[in-house]
């Protein structure tokens, strides 16, 4: 994936000097402590191994999983695909209802001029340790043209594939086929727009909601007859690159990730609907919205840039003054 621009990385390396507030639930934040996880740029909750969250590095890596148990942050099991050629840009993970693992190489590192990416699709080892995994590749466009992207959900009921797209004023949200083709190409349509430069998504487990972050906040949506409508803001934790995020497998908490190494993936607790916090985790399918400001006014991303981006030309403009009086 692209770096972010300095100005922004400046504004992280301020921002990240004081604590992140965030609502911490019945969810417990871990370190991804693999020394070869350097770049983890997607995340999921497993199906079959509570505890145990699913990430990836993003290029230059290979076409490798691996299985990270949120109680020690080490990683207990990693899965070599198979079948799928060479990864390019691999910047998300999403699990299916059939309980596959669906993993999207959908970044463009050139700008939105590859012509096809790929997602590659593979059942979730019932066994945690090293192995090799066949996965089955499908080859993916866009009904209006090439674009970068770095967020696929499958749906958790209808099991329907579904990427946001990477623009910094806003992209869009695109809706795959009914069932994938292993044999053709699967062109994915736009169904909606969004306010957010995506960088992540997620629905929860009980199809209801469709959460998407980007690096300074994030927007939850209703996801009504196939179609999101907006409900709110997200609580997202200032982090240094946050790439990914997924639900806690009961739907208790939102699991924010970052690249980097030794990189944090924190929790923000799900509210429940009207906005009150949970007070104690979901169970079976989850709550029915997560942690949000859903006033009006500027959207998450911007403003929490903006008000990191004052702090950070103070800091820049205080520390010449006192430059210039040394």
């Amino acid at each position: 994936m692209r770096s972010l621009p300095p100005l922004a990385g400046a504004v992280l390396l301020v921002a990240l000097s004081t604590p992140a507030a965030f609502a911490d639930g019945g969810a417990e934040g871990f370190t991804i402590k693999d020394p070869r996880i350097t770049e983890s740029s997607g995340l999921a909750a497993s199906h079959l191994h509570p505890g145990v969250y699913w990430t990836h590095n993003d290029s230059d890596d290979g076409a490798y999983l691996y299985a990270v148990d949120s109680k020690t942050g080490r990683t207990v099991a990693t899965v070599t695909m198979t079948g799928v050629g060479r990864a390019r840009d691999m910047e998300a993970i999403s699990i299916g209802p059939d309980n596959n693992l669906y993993v999207g190489d959908i970044g463009d590192n050139l700008g939105g001029t590859w012509p096809y990416v790929w997602i590659y699709k593979l059942p979730e080892p019932r066994e945690l340790r090293d192995q090799t995994v066949r996965a089955t590749q499908y080859v993916v466009k866009y009904e209006d043209g090439p674009r970068d992207a770095e967020a696929l959900m499958v749906h958790p009921k209808t099991g329907r594939v579904y990427i946001a797209d990477k623009k910094e004023d806003g992209g869009s949200l695109y809706e795959g086929p009914a069932r994938l083709s292993a044999s053709g190409t699967n062109v994915f349509k736009r169904v909606a727009g969004t306010d957010l430069w995506v960088t992540d998504g997620a629905f929860s487990p009980d199809g209801k909601h469709l959460a998407l972050r980007g690096y300074f906040g994030g927007v939850l949506y209703a996801w009504r007859d196939g179609k999101p409508e907006r409900e709110g803001r997200l609580s997202v934790p200032l982090q240094g690159q946050g790439e990914s995020m997924t639900y806690t497998a009961d739907g208790s908490a939102l699991m924010y990730g970052s690249e980097g190494a030794q990189s944090p993936v924190e929790p923000v607790e799900v509210k429940e609907e009207g906005g009150a916090a949970s007070k104690t985790p979901s169970t079976g399918g989850g709550s029915d919205s997560a942690a949000t400001d859903s006033g009006p006014g500027f959207d998450a991303d911007f403003r929490t840039g903006a008000i990191a981006l004052a702090a950070t030309l103070a800091v820049v403009f205080g520390l010449k003054r006192l430059l210039r009086r040394g």
